[in-house]
């Protein structure tokens, strides 16, 4: 049998040490080697125990969860899982949290606390084991701006479609894809698995940084170039005909594959409607979400990218649709906006109808 994995917990609430830790133990492949009330008790703890997996608490006294994950990823980058409130204000400093090298979050009920975690634990513990596999790194990039958009891209009068996916590490990911997008290119349906409260923020940080104006979807939106257009949290995104044009539609359908929104319900609705005038690309996550939507894409005829194992924090998703015959290419996510483009551009051709 393999070595547990070693986990400390950083929360300044002695109930949500004792709960976290209590949850996660009663998974036999998980040990918490540590619990901390603060960023310097952690820091003697992590120095003795050299964990594989840390869970921390946002706000703490003494030094904020984001100082203290600043220091980690510029000194001793491992993997750290942010816990945070489900709130919108929650939302704005996990995903600052995320774009500074956390691997995952995991969000804490705002309400019945103890019940809360526990009906949740399952989804804690695979979050933990994820993170043990997730490659860690420090960041390459300092600040908020994005990479700067590509350009000199001009697209076919037919509308074609982009519709991505991702997961555990996916904040990053689109950071890297979606900026370098170049206002004229089509249309970008982004399904990415976060709560309610947090894809709007996330579409309002990648707004700022991005030629392309990215928003929440709405449903019966009609789908424009420039434009991305976000799953919002607690709502599968699908794409729709309204005559010649193409519109968002939002469904309060159950979690497909556990998931709400589902990526696989995004490529699935692409594949059906779009068909050969699509880009499907899938990113870093874990388990299989998309997998089989890319696949039913690819043999529409869209052109499919998956984003490849070195560059992936967790290879699971891009992993589960490469084997089933669903990548077309897999490369580099620093590769993935210009072949993205590629795909989409027709040599001397006018730009996309508007």
């Amino acid at each position: 049998m393999s070595e547990p994995i070693k986990v400390v917990v950083v929360d300044d609430s002695a109930l949500i040490r004792r709960l976290l830790s209590s949850l996660l133990e009663k998974d036999p492949e998980i040990k918490v080697v540590g619990t901390a009330a603060d960023p310097y008790q952690a820091r003697t703890i992590i120095k003795e125990t050299n964990p594989d997996v840390i869970t921390l608490d946002i706000e703490m006294p003494k030094m904020d969860g984001l100082a203290f994950l600043e220091k980690i990823m510029t000194l001793r980058p491992m993997p750290v899982i942010m816990v945070s409130s489900l709130t919108r204000a929650g939302a704005e400093v996990t995903l600052h949290a995320l774009e500074l090298g956390a691997v995952d979050f995991f969000g804490k009920p705002s309400i019945d606390l103890e019940r809360g975690m526990e009906e949740r634990s399952r989804q804690l513990i695979a979050k933990v084991k994820a993170a043990a596999r997730a490659k860690v790194a420090p960041r390459s990039r300092t600040g908020t701006e994005g990479p700067g958009a590509l350009q000199g891209y001009k697209f076919s009068t037919t509308e074609k479609i982009i519709a991505i996916g991702s997961s555990t590490g996916g904040v990053e990911a689109l950071r890297e894809v979606i900026p370098r997008m170049p206002a004229n290119c089509p249309g970008i349906l982004v399904a990415q698995h976060m709560p309610a409260n947090f894809t709007g923020t996330f579409a309002q940080r990648m707004n700022g940084i991005s030629n392309v104006t990215v928003s929440e979807a709405q449903n019966q939106q009609r789908i424009l170039p420039g434009h991305v257009y976000i799953a919002p949290g607690s709502y599968h995104l699908k794409v729709k005909r309204s005559g010649a044009n193409y519109v968002c539609q939002l469904s309060d359908e159950d979690p497909v594959t556990g998931h709400k929104p589902s990526v696989d319900v995004l490529f699935d609705s692409v594949a059906e409607v779009v068909g050969a005038n699509a880009v499907g690309v899938i990113l870093t996550g874990m388990g299989k979400d998309g997998a089989s939507g890319l696949k039913n894409m690819r043999d529409a005829g869209a052109a499919t990218i998956g984003q490849d194992e070195p560059s992936s924090v967790v290879y699971g998703m891009p992993k589960v649709a490469f084997e089933m015959g669903g990548v077309e290419e897999q490369m580099d996510i620093r590769k993935i906006a210009e072949a993205i483009l590629q795909k989409c551009a027709v040599k001397g051709a006018g730009n996309i109808r508007v």
